[in-house]
């Protein structure tokens, strides 16, 4: 069977006509149970390295606002 790069199976349901519970079924995701699940000790190589993650977001998120003076 084939199909196009980017296109769906003929007969099944594109990623657009299914549910949040069944998308997250077939990608087989599950549930957060605990904060402690998210952590990954060592994502950052230093304290330097979070810091500048952390002003970057920061930036990013406030990068659409005006400041009037």
């Amino acid at each position: 069977m084939s199909y196009e790069r980017g296109g769906t199976v003929p007969g099944q349901p594109s990623a657009d006509e299914l549910s949040t519970e069944d998308l997250a079924r077939r990608q087989g995701v599950r549930p957060v149970e605990s904060v402690d699940d998210m952590a990954r000790p060592g994502l950052f190589d230093s304290d330097e390295e979070w810091e500048v993650f952390l002003a970057n977001l920061y930036a990013s998120r406030h990068s659409d606002t005006v400041t009037v003076t």
